[in-house]
């Protein structure tokens, strides 16, 4: 397998494997009109298994949907195909339209407009409630 170098863009790695899509999915990567690569199942000394996405373009990357998705991965910013900064994800406080509220009495069902908002309610269990109606996502 050969997948060029990325001349400006990102590396997520350390993604727990089998995860890799979900991240791809939520981060919107296939509107992106550049090359990415997901590669599922590499080999780690660290996991064992884990997927890789390598994007060589520029975009807003969205640090609260990686950490919400896996929060150990690790983030290459490659500028001029150096690597110029190492990020780690962690669990975000506030989660933005990345959730959905399923209650059908929350003010989010009757006003289409109203950014789904969900805060950290037990970091170690990872669950998150709605800002609006409290509900459990």
């Amino acid at each position: 397998m050969n997948i060029d170098s990325i001349r400006n863009g990102y590396v997520i790695d350390h993604i727990t494997a089998g995860r890799g899509m979900e991240i791809y999915n939520l981060l919107k990567l296939n509107r992106l009109d550049c090359q990415v690569a997901i590669i599922n199942n590499a080999v780690s000394g660290k996991l064992g298994r884990k997927d890789i996405i390598k994007v060589d373009g520029e975009f807003e990357l969205d640090m609260a949907v990686l950490g919400y998705v896996d929060p150990g991965v690790t983030i290459d910013v490659i500028r001029n195909g150096v690597l110029v900064e190492k990020k780690k994800a962690a669990l975000p406080e506030k989660l933005t339209n990345v959730l959905f509220c399923r209650n059908p009495r929350c003010i989010t069902t009757v006003e289409q407009e109203i950014p789904h908002i969900f805060r950290l309610a037990n970091a170690e269990k990872r669950i998150y409630r709605c800002i609006y109606c409290d509900a459990e996502a």
